[in-house]
């Protein structure tokens, strides 16, 4: 009898160890995704007639992205159509391209693929050169469009 008890009692202990390391345990940190999409259906935006969008996906809670869309609002054009995906406004663009993080902008051309992208803060230097180089590849010799065949 005494050696079921010494039995039962080890196991005790080792289930006991275990719960107590589990817990200890730090739990791996989270990794932020934001990644912006690589192709987008123009219908989900304003004017997807224009040749040009430049999506700015933001928050009205986010003081940064009020001065990165006011920047990208200085692109509108004839060619150029800016849309402001705010979060409250058009959740369901920001979860059908799982945007999670703002402000995020993106150049997207008439088929939808996008060709430039910025996380974050961005000048409006910064911004209008990737919105020229993307009309006219070559422009610019630091070129920040990507995905253009030349």
């Amino acid at each position: 009898m005494s050696n079921v008890l010494i039995a039962a009692a080890v196991v005790v202990c080792a289930a006991l160890a275990a719960f107590v390391g589990r817990r200890r345990r730090s739990q791996a940190p989270t990794q932020p995704r934001m990644q912006l999409p690589t192709q987008i259906d123009r219908a989900d935006f304003d004017e997807p007639d224009k040749p040009w969008l430049v999506a700015v996906f933001s928050s009205a809670t986010c003081h940064t992205c009020a001065d990165v869309v006011g920047k990208a609002r200085a692109l509108s054009s004839r060619d150029v159509v800016v849309h402001d995906v705010e979060y409250s406004v058009a959740r369901d663009i920001h979860k059908r391209y799982d945007v999670d993080a703002v402000p995020a902008v993106l150049i997207a051309d008439r088929d939808g693929v996008v060709r430039a992208t910025f996380m974050g803060p961005v000048t409006a230097t910064d911004l209008w050169a990737a919105v020229a180089e993307c009309r006219d590849p070559g422009s610019r010799p630091d070129a920040t469009c990507h995905g253009h065949d030349d």
